[in-house]
């Protein structure tokens, strides 16, 4: 659980006096004031401090040898400037800009003080992450608890460990490449490669080359000779993305190494076995081209070993705050940057119809990464296209729950709900209880640390810790 400790490093009496009157308003307790030259007393465990607010010790070059000594001892605890003018302009004078989040003009109010705290949270909370080591799994986009989802990864289960031929169906962005990864993963070929190629973005008359390789001379421009990719894969999974964009001469040429497991470099007479487990996939109704002409029958027979069909993401809406999750803990583990969406920001990605899928999802939690680094995105922060009219937090439990909202404004969201079973109520009450329990634990349990989280009424979340059956373990009570 992350700590809430804060550090004021400052020699200017008023300023801690005004921050201290701002803590108290925000029921902010672990808060400890030192001079800039006593500093290092309070810092015999850095590590489980959340910020560091430092004052201007004197001028930059004091700042500087202080954030250096920080640095030195804690390299990933953020640290927020204070001022009394331009904090931001402050920022850009000094040589230590890395070790800086931002810059807090004194006196401050209440709501910017708690922004910066939060952004600070949200940042020490991902740096843990990656000091954690943590494994990024294979399974991102078969995240999810519905119906549609599990199926998916109940079939990926059962096809893994044999070597039939695979189809993986479905639209763009659903994760089709995914599947494919995992199918690999969890087979004997582990060990061995997966090479993917994109079949729709390579021309017809390179494509023979890119598959089966090529000898010197085989061309103009073969200045040498050149593996394919079913070499590459041999004795491992060769991913053949967007098969339905396959010329049919190079169908005939693909069947022929599906039937014979051998195969001719181009320009070359020699024979070569291929020991190669073939998963495509394409987001063309493939049934409809052999009726148009386009796509061999027998080789469409080949494939279709085993479907797998992926389920567009508005059909899976209940996953999204899941995904959500993984996608945001990816660019902590990559370091590149970290965000927390509020429930209605949630509330309203759910309500989305998500033409692009999870590829579209991805795009957007990358976009707040970059517009809002380690800060809190609201229903307001989003772009105007993922903003659902009629979406408000319950402030009491007999409010109507988020996304009760008129029913002309939910057909212009989402275009339907998903085939299986499900229920809004339940969803968003599961949403809730999760949302809180996230709040809580980041509070270690402290209730008043957990409703600033959430935006909400202290007394508002009690209600609603009592209505899911959570404990909290400030006040020594518990429910």
């Amino acid at each position: 659980m992350m700590t809430s400790r804060i550090l004021i490093i400052d020699d200017n009496a008023q300023r801690i006096s005004d921050l201290d009157v701002i803590f108290t308003f925000l029921e902010q307790e672990d808060v400890v004031s030192v001079s800039c030259n006593d500093w290092q007393k309070e810092t015999k465990s850095i590590s489980d401090l959340q910020t560091i607010l430092l004052g201007d010790c004197g001028g930059d070059d004091n700042r500087n040898e202080i954030l250096t000594a920080i640095r030195d001892l804690e390299e990933d605890i953020p640290v927020l400037l204070l001022s009394d003018h331009d904090a931001m302009q402050e920022i850009g004078s000094l040589d230590s800009t890395a070790g800086i989040l931002g810059g807090i003009v004194v006196p401050a109010s209440n709501t910017q003080l708690n922004s910066m705290l939060q952004k600070a949270r949200i940042y020490r909370e991902s740096r843990r992450l990656n000091d954690d080591s943590r494994v990024s799994t294979l399974f991102r986009s078969l995240v999810g608890n519905s119906r549609a989802i599990r199926h998916v990864r109940k079939l990926v289960e059962q096809v893994a460990s044999s070597s039939a031929n695979v189809l993986v169906l479905g639209e763009s962005g659903t994760g089709k490449e995914v599947v494919a990864r995992n199918l690999h993963y969890n087979s004997q070929r582990r060990d061995k490669p997966f090479v993917p190629i994109n079949c729709g973005a390579i021309p017809a008359d390179l494509l023979e080359s890119e598959l089966f390789g090529h000898e010197k001379g085989a061309f103009t421009g073969a200045i040498s000779a050149r593996q394919g990719r079913f070499e590459m894969a041999e004795g491992g999974t060769l991913f053949l993305d967007e098969i339905g964009d396959m010329s049919l001469n190079m169908q005939v040429k693909l069947l022929r190494v599906l039937q014979e497991r051998t195969f001719e470099r181009v320009g070359s007479n020699k024979s070569i076995k291929s020991d190669v487990r073939i998963i495509a996939a394409t987001h063309r109704d493939l049934e409809e081209k052999i009726k148009e002409g386009s796509f061999r029958e027998d080789l469409f027979y080949r494939l279709n070993v085993f479907p797998i069909e992926m389920p567009p993401l508005r059909e899976r809406n209940s996953d999204i705050p899941l995904l959500i999750n993984e996608l945001i803990s990816r660019f902590e583990n990559e370091k590149r940057g970290s965000v927390r969406l509020t429930p209605a920001a949630i509330i309203s990605l759910c309500q989305y119809h998500w033409p692009g899928n999870v590829r579209e999802l991805a795009n957007l939690i990358e976009r707040l990464v970059i517009l809002h680094p380690y800060g809190v995105v609201d229903l307001v922060d989003l772009p105007e296209k993922f903003r659902i009219q009629g979406i408000t937090i319950p402030e009491t439990e007999s409010d109507p729950l988020p996304g009760e909202f008129e029913v002309d404004s939910y057909r212009d969201a989402t275009n339907q709900l998903p085939k299986d079973d499900f229920d809004l109520k339940e969803h968003l009450l599961k949403l809730e209880y999760g949302l809180i329990k996230q709040a809580l634990d980041e509070s270690n349990g402290v209730v008043a640390h957990a409703a600033k989280r959430l935006n909400m009424r202290r007394t508002t979340l009690v209600e609603k810790l009592r209505k899911h059956g959570l404990q909290r373990t400030d006040e020594a009570s518990s429910f």
